[in-house]
């Protein structure tokens, strides 16, 4: 992000509140538009939490101890907890599961078509690329439902949102060594 002096220096003069609603209401939506279709592998996610991160230490600044008088850097988890909106890629996963939903009910449409077909012709040599429907999978399995069949699942409307909201508010702690895997 550009950042000119003017600019800086009229977000620094707006409270924390207004900062989170910019960022909740605008910035938070232009960076995941269309991310339902996206496919997303563990350094992307890694890369979309870091920028998260550096986002939400602007808008809160570092904080004075009480005991020590020491200025220090909030962590991650304290940054979450002020913010009190799940993270980035939670909000793209619940989203990618709510379109997921979508589709899955559209039996005879032509996105349904392309949901389920299987390509023809030859496969390149080198690792497969991660396709939409593994991630699906990967997302069911992070929250204990992996060995469903979620096609069938998400014509239950009622029990395919109750997912959703799971995968949302689902927390797992992040390894940082992990994104180099993928």
């Amino acid at each position: 992000m550009v950042s000119f002096g003017a600019e800086s220096f009229v977000f620094s003069l707006l409270s924390e509140n207004v900062k989170i609603k910019i960022y909740r209401n605008i910035i938070l939506h232009v960076v995941v538009y269309g991310c339902e279709i996206w496919s997303l592998i563990l350094r992307e996610e890694y890369r979309l939490r870091v920028s998260e991160n550096r986002a939400l230490r602007k808008i809160f600044g570092p904080k004075r101890e009480e005991v020590a008088g020491e200025w220090k850097r909030l962590h991650n988890e304290e940054l979450y907890d002020l913010c009190c909106s799940p993270n980035i890629v939670r909000a793209m996963k619940s989203r990618k599961m709510r379109w997921t939903g979508h589709v899955a009910r559209m039996e005879k449409r032509c996105v349904y078509r392309v949901l389920v077909g299987k390509p023809e012709g030859k496969r390149p040599l080198e690792r497969p690329r991660c396709r939409w429907e593994d991630n699906i999978k990967m997302d069911l399995q992070e929250v204990g439902c992996g060995d469903m069949d979620w096609i069938k699942l998400a014509h239950d409307r009622d029990s395919w949102q109750a997912l959703v909201n799971v995968v949302l508010n689902f927390w797992v702690p992040y390894d940082a060594g992990n994104f180099l895997t993928s």
